[in-house]
């Protein structure tokens, strides 16, 4: 159709390509620390959404030159809504690391905790599916069209739960690092930059339920209903500026340089030493391990003593290498070899 465009504005054709060029720069500086800290493990997610959310903006940036090409619109719609949520991705894997660092105040098995939020996300997932189907085979301002477009609209609103789940989880670990004076420099550090991720993350799950439930309303039937839909600079501001918020935050405060890249390696309850135990020990069957990710016959009956490594300091060697909580650690191979010299130095007495 003549003059017809999935853009109810002029959509900026420079914008986007400023903010693919920026986020561009921050996944350059991700791949490097990655490599630099070898923590590919740990924050590959980082890398992964940044090159959607970049793809995104990209094809936005081509959309907005072709504003009734559907495939493209449709691309640039998908990458750009993709790229948070593996940004998020992210976030669980560090507090992962950090319940690994600090294992006496882990609620749950570290290494199930991107587990959780798969399992949750899978079931919010499944209803976005849900509810596009009925938005993609009907017309708008229908009644099957609005039901598709409510159940989109919750699970924005459950992503947004999803991310509160999340903060009370850092909170819970947070005030158990309190209690117990274990709150060293290092950690602060990382629970201040899981706050304000979260933070960003939340904010922008609040705008994008906001805008879907105006556009998705009874008796929408445009493309744009409402002042958020209709007005491009929302995106910008709620949407673009708050994931590179996000990212260039975690440029500057990687995980890598706070905590180490080897999951073994846990903080003493002296909150000074670090020692390199058998890591997180749980005897239950693996498959039962995924399905009671909490350990609920566990918890009411009483964790084993034997399971307890942290208190046993003399079984397992305190690391020569630094210690992260004093500043003296790194995960950067050079420093880490001239620090494990000076440590070997000293245990034998040459200084």
């Amino acid at each position: 159709m003549a003059g017809f465009k999935f853009y109810p504005y002029d959509a900026n054709t420079v914008l986007p390509a400023v903010f693919a060029g920026i986020i561009g720069i921050s996944l350059l500086i991700h791949g490097f620390q990655n490599f630099r800290y070898r923590y590919w493990r740990v924050t590959f997610f980082l890398f992964w959404g940044g090159a959607v959310f970049m793809a995104g903006w990209i094809m936005r940036a081509i959309a907005a030159r072709n504003p009734a090409n559907l495939n493209l619109h449709i691309a640039q719609t998908v990458l750009i809504l993709a790229g948070p949520p593996i940004y998020a991705a992210a976030e669980y894997n560090i507090l992962s690391r950090l319940m690994h660092y600090l294992p006496m105040h882990a609620l749950l098995h570290p290494s199930r905790v991107i587990m959780l939020f798969i399992y949750i996300g899978a079931a919010v997932e499944a209803l976005t599916a849900a509810g596009a189907r009925n938005v993609s085979e009907n017309a708008p301002g229908s009644s099957k069209y609005v039901k598709g477009g409510t159940l989109i609209s919750i699970s924005l609103v459950l992503q947004g739960v999803v991310e509160c789940f999340f903060v009370s989880l850092v909170v819970w670990l947070h005030i158990r690092c309190k209690r117990s004076n274990m709150l060293t420099p290092n950690v602060r550090s990382v629970f201040i930059m899981l706050y304000g991720t979260a933070t960003l993350i939340l904010l922008r799950c609040i705008f994008r339920a906001a805008e879907s439930f105006s556009k998705y309303k009874k008796g929408c039937d445009s493309l744009s209903c409402g002042t958020i839909t209709s007005q491009e600079w929302y995106l910008y501001v709620f949407e673009a500026a708050p994931m590179v918020l996000y990212t260039f935050w975690l440029n500057l405060v990687h995980p890598g340089r706070y905590l180490p890249s080897k999951r073994t390696r846990y903080l003493d309850p002296d909150g000074m030493t670090e020692r390199d135990g058998p890591g997180w020990i749980d005897t239950r069957p693996k498959w039962i391990s995924f399905l009671d990710i909490f350990d609920i016959v566990g918890l009411s009956q009483g964790r084993p003593e034997d399971t307890k490594f942290w208190l046993r300091p003399n079984d397992y060697p305190a690391c020569e290498d630094g210690s992260f909580a004093l500043g003296t650690g790194s995960n950067c191979r050079r420093k880490k070899n001239q620090m494990a010299e000076v440590g070997q130095l000293k245990a034998e007495g040459v200084v």
